[in-house]
């Protein structure tokens, strides 16, 4: 876009699409594009931009995160874990569908919830703030697709497993004769593969579809 500019391009509109587009595509907001396109236009020209050419980023960008959205799927893209929003869906479908009971929702199945603690920081209070910050986000992710994909090796069937919050793992799983086992089993793996205190334990379900969905968002936010 600089490039345009300088050379007195009457053209720019190409050049502000795919800034928009490849703004977009790296995390950047719209504020942080149009941003960038001011800060452009001054230094090269010292005006602020055509409204033409915010038009186009805003557009492009518009257009980039809208093709991001439609192609996202139910999976957290970071963890691989289903989200959270999946697996309410999910207890909806039993309430509501497939068992057409409360109770017999509530017999049937159970929430196996497994957590992943928090560790202290190795840096000590002296080091960079937002760096650790962003170092114990990275880490606390890695270790959650790790339990994530534990928990698959357990229940490897149709269970439903998605992500309860930045800590948690949660599988919607039939109440039979082996549940039991295979939380007992989680748990040994789980902490044989972390080295840490996982916790695992089995979160009983209520009779009543909109109880559900508050548990679940407790269990999301504690």
């Amino acid at each position: 876009m600089a490039e345009m500019l300088a050379s007195g391009s009457d053209s720019t509109s190409e050049a502000c699409a795919v800034a928009g587009s490849l703004l977009a595509k790296d995390g950047a907001s719209l504020d942080e594009a149009l941003a960038a396109l001011q800060t452009t236009y001054q230094t090269i020209l010292g005006t602020d931009p055509a409204y033409d050419d915010v038009r186009t980023v805003a557009r492009s960008w518009s257009d980039a995160v809208l093709a991001y959205v439609h192609q996202m799927a139910c999976d957290d893209p970071m963890t691989g874990l289903s989200s959270l929003a999946h697996v309410r869906s999910r207890l909806s479908e039993l309430y509501r569908g497939e068992l057409r009971g409360s109770d017999r929702v509530r017999d049937e199945y159970a929430l196996v919830v497994a957590e992943v603690p928090a560790e202290a920081d190795p840096h000590g209070a002296d080091h960079d703030v937002p760096t650790r910050q962003r170092q114990e986000m990275l880490t606390r992710t890695m270790r959650l697709a790790e339990l994530g994909d534990t928990a698959r090796t357990v229940f490897s069937g149709t269970e439903t497993i998605g992500r309860l919050g930045p800590d948690r793992v949660v599988v919607v799983a039939r109440r039979d004769e082996r549940l039991g086992q295979r939380v007992a089993l989680l748990r040994k793996m789980a902490r044989t593969v972390e080295a840490t205190g996982v916790r695992v334990w089995i979160e009983g379900l209520p009779s009543d579809d909109g109880v559900a969905a508050l548990l679940l968002d407790e269990l999301a936010r504690t």
